[in-house]
């Protein structure tokens, strides 16, 4: 039997209080209606691929980021990582600081990766 260590517990604690979306369900909203998609990874993650359109901030600079580039409180957001908990550790945190549309991707870029989404690199920017 395998035990949840502290990190696990902290992630459960923060998905008690958080929503999650599928990427399915993520990529069928239109164009117009798409939450702000934001990568929570670090930066050589992000460098070496990224859900396309997505904005980079990531878990160590978010909350001190995120008012300059997302003022309004009521911005829809999706938060991703690698697998889904440091996201949903952001979602929480950014609930903490007043944003009151934010959701956490489910399976993170794993998931996306998986589904065939479309993939940005910063290679193919240059």
């Amino acid at each position: 039997m395998s035990s949840i260590n502290r990190f696990q517990k902290l992630v459960a604690d923060a998905k008690s209080r958080i929503k999650e979306i599928t990427v399915q369900d993520y990529l069928a909203q239109t164009r117009d209606k798409k939450p702000l998609l934001i990568d929570v990874r670090e930066d050589s993650d992000w460098q070496q691929g990224h859900a396309q359109d997505a904005v980079h901030l990531n878990r160590g600079v978010i909350e001190l980021k995120i008012e300059e580039k997302i003022p309004d409180v009521t911005t829809p957001i999706v938060c991703y990582c690698g697998g889904g908990s440091r996201s949903a550790l952001v979602a929480d945190s950014l609930q903490k600081m007043g944003y009151t549309n934010v959701l956490s991707l489910a399976g993170g870029y794993k998931a996306w990766t998986e589904t065939g989404s479309p993939v940005s690199r910063e290679a193919d920017r240059k």
